[in-house]
């Protein structure tokens, strides 16, 4: 497991993405969350196939990936660990998994070709809508440390149903944070698992845009910008 903030001494501050991941970590694991990871060059079965999205399917040219050549790209998402964590063990399950992620973007104020995600997912017997957005509820409340205004939206993702958007309101706007839904029963049964009372829940937090809203920054290209008088504001 890679350690994102050591005990080691050094000079200078930590980024506030390596902040993030700190933070939402030490969230999630007093709720019973382990963390695992996953390559951030795979092949389409983990990022696509096994997700409900197969060739041809919209949503592949929504993400408009990059390939490396005709079966491995850059993961255009962090949910690319369900399948593979969960080939490996059994239910339950509450796992947690921090990386970076590629789409071809246009760049502007909240868009990159490249950013960070927080994937996570619950799988049990009886798991519920309920606990999901409980828990991303307590969870936004938590890392805010402030009642922020916050809202779900249904909204479409191939490997769950039904599917929602949670978004903050934020710089006068609401701003879409993370996607999030009951994952899918095909999903569950590319998973290895038959048992038709297991049930799962999954998210994929937009790291740069939690940061961008709790350190009330204007354009997400700022964090990437090496400028120290902005790194050391938000520390």
């Amino acid at each position: 497991m890679r350690n994102y903030i050591s005990n080691q001494k050094m000079k200078g501050n930590y980024h506030p993405i390596t902040n993030f991941f700190s933070d939402a970590i030490n969230i999630f694991s007093q709720w019973g969350f382990n963390i695992v990871e996953g390559p951030e060059i795979d092949i389409e079965k983990y990022n696509f196939d096994l997700l409900r999205i197969p060739p041809l399917h919209p949503a592949r040219d929504m993400q408009d990936t990059f390939w490396i050549d005709d079966t491995h790209l850059l993961r255009t998402q962090t949910s690319n660990v369900q399948v593979r964590a969960m080939e490996q063990s059994d239910p339950p399950a509450r796992l947690i998994s921090p990386g970076r992620v590629y789409r071809h973007e246009a760049t502007d104020a909240t868009h990159l070709p490249f950013f960070h995600q927080l994937e996570g997912f619950a799988i049990d017997r009886g798991i519920t809508i309920e606990h999901l957005m409980g828990t991303l509820t307590e969870f936004a409340k938590t890392y805010f440390d402030t009642n922020i205004k916050m809202r779900f939206r249904p909204s479409y993702f191939p490997f769950v149903e039904p599917g929602m958007e949670m978004d903050i309101y934020w710089n006068g706007r609401w701003m879409e944070i993370l996607g999030c839904g009951m994952i899918h029963r095909e999903v569950i049964g590319n998973m290895g698992i038959i048992d038709k009372s297991i049930t799962g829940f999954a998210f994929g937090i937009g790291v740069e845009r939690m940061i961008m809203a709790k350190y009330s920054i204007s354009d997400m290209r700022k964090l990437y910008s090496n400028d120290y008088r902005l790194l050391k504001q938000i520390q």
